[in-house]
């Protein structure tokens, strides 16, 4: 059982297991092989859908090259699953960032929820769950999500017979009281999130009871790259509001302890023959490259067509949310996409280019580029260049008009470090103190099932 927590610190662990915070990581730390991990890599290659793709084959990105979120349906090598399905093993992938698997699969296959390109298998029965959450977690920043009362009747329909748990139900309903009655504590939905997929993941694991499984979340890495500054506003420039610490100050903790008590079923769940694993591909640590500007803000489309609209892109394309302000587009051919990178490429924002953009074939990766603070009369301009007398607008509109700013201001960032804890069933506790690489990780698990490594420059079996 491989336990996916997105980008938890082993520093931030420490702390909080040495204040007893932690019981259940406290627990399965002492009775595991104790590993930090590293990514090997430096940005702009130290992205987690890049670092859990290495740690799914055991290649380094310059091998499997899958650079973007929702790439993963490229990826031309086997996963862990992939080998393991293929020798007749049953396996059970749960959430897995930017995962892909081979078919005929000899289990059940829930892919992350920024994915358009990869279905879940079997694909009918986990739908409804599958789309319901997709659009929760692509939109969780947009006031109105795109759902209506069928996807809310199939999503509870699903849940009431794929494993939802009394507690998870009563988690439920004190968050939506507490939204109800304080106006505020909206993101802390994402913990919930956690709480019905493990009960899906619990559901499906006694059902097909598989020789490996994967479950992935992500919430805590979430709280950590928009909530460090609460945490330890001391090391930061700019200083949240008082009314910002009420609400988060306890933000990155209360991520810790939603994901110990999932920790705590998660040893439970395991017989005494099972090994469980915990790995979280890398880490974070606090980002103050923006403080002397005032801190990172992001700016997202409210509505992603009217923006095209506006930029005068008419050709026909594909258009799908990513994380925070990012989102894809695709085209039927290269040509249109080039027309639309230009296209985009002349909307400017405050005397400069807004948008960020990277092109490959018909596809185009972007978001907002203007991380300062703009003024509530900001103007978009799309704009033509006419040679010496530089860019002209040729259209206009307020920026807040077609954009909305994240509540939030992003203070953490990446860090190459991970935790790799491996607990074996004789629960022998040993600490490693020399770091090793993520690419070790798949043919460690590999070795276990004594199952031959196919995938060239992986590392030799580590455990």
């Amino acid at each position: 059982m491989l336990l996916e927590f997105n980008e938890l610190c082993p520093s931030l662990m420490e702390q909080f297991i040495q204040q007893g915070k932690l019981p259940n990581f406290q627990r399965f730390y002492h009775e595991s092989a104790v590993y930090t991990t590293d990514a090997e890599e430096q940005p702009p290659n130290l992205e987690p859908w890049i670092q859990w793709v290495t740690v799914h084959t055991g290649l380094p990105y310059e091998k499997h090259q899958i650079f973007f979120l929702d790439d993963g349906h490229k990826l031309k090598f086997p996963s862990i699953w992939d080998t393991l399905s293929a020798a007749g093993y049953r396996v059970w992938i749960c959430g897995s960032m930017n995962a892909r698997y081979d078919m005929p699969l000899n289990g059940a296959f829930l892919p992350d929820y920024w994915t358009t390109r990869q279905t879940p298998y079997p694909e009918q029965e986990f739908q409804p769950f599958f789309n319901f959450v997709k659009r929760q977690v692509q939109e969780h920043t947009n006031d109105s999500v795109p759902l209506n009362w069928r996807d809310y009747w199939q999503f509870l329909s699903f849940m009431a017979s794929h494993g939802l748990s009394g507690a998870t139900v009563g988690a439920i309903s004190q968050q939506l009281l507490k939204e109800k009655q304080t106006g505020k504590y909206r993101w802390q939905r994402a913990t919930l999130l956690d709480r019905l997929q493990w009960d899906v993941f619990r559901w499906y694991y006694r059902k097909i009871q598989p020789q490996f499984s994967t479950f992935f979340i992500n919430s805590t890495a979430h709280f950590q790259h928009l909530h460090w500054r609460n945490m330890e506003p001391i090391r930061f420039q700019v200083q949240p509001t008082a009314h910002e610490q009420a609400e988060y100050e306890t933000a990155i903790l209360g991520g810790y302890q939603a994901m110990d008590r999932l920790i705590g079923e998660a040893l439970a769940l395991a017989d005494d023959q099972t090994t469980v694993m915990l790995c979280t591909a890398l880490s974070q640590q606090p980002c103050f490259t923006y403080e002397a500007t005032g801190g990172k803000r992001l700016y997202r489309p409210r509505r992603f067509e009217e923006l095209l609209t506006f930029a005068g892109i008419t050709g026909a394309y594909e258009c799908s949310p990513v994380m925070a302000e990012e989102f894809f587009l695709r085209f039927d051919c290269e040509s249109d996409a080039v027309v639309a990178e230009q296209k985009l490429a002349a909307l400017w924002v405050e005397q400069q280019p807004m948008m960020r953009l990277k092109r490959r074939g018909n596809e185009i990766y972007t978001g907002c580029g203007i991380f300062d603070q703009l003024p509530e009369q900001a103007i978009l301009q799309r704009v033509e260049q006419s040679g010496d007398h530089g860019a002209n607008p040729v259209a206009t509109t307020p920026f807040f008009k077609l954009f909305y700013q994240l509540e939030d201001v992003k203070s953490g960032m990446h860090h190459a470090d991970g935790i790799f804890w491996v607990r074996q069933p004789d629960l022998r506790h040993t600490i490693h103190v020399e770091k090793i690489s993520l690419r070790a990780i798949a043919p460690a698990i590999l070795q276990r099932f004594d199952v031959p490594v196919t995938n060239p420059n992986a590392l030799p079996h580590l455990v």
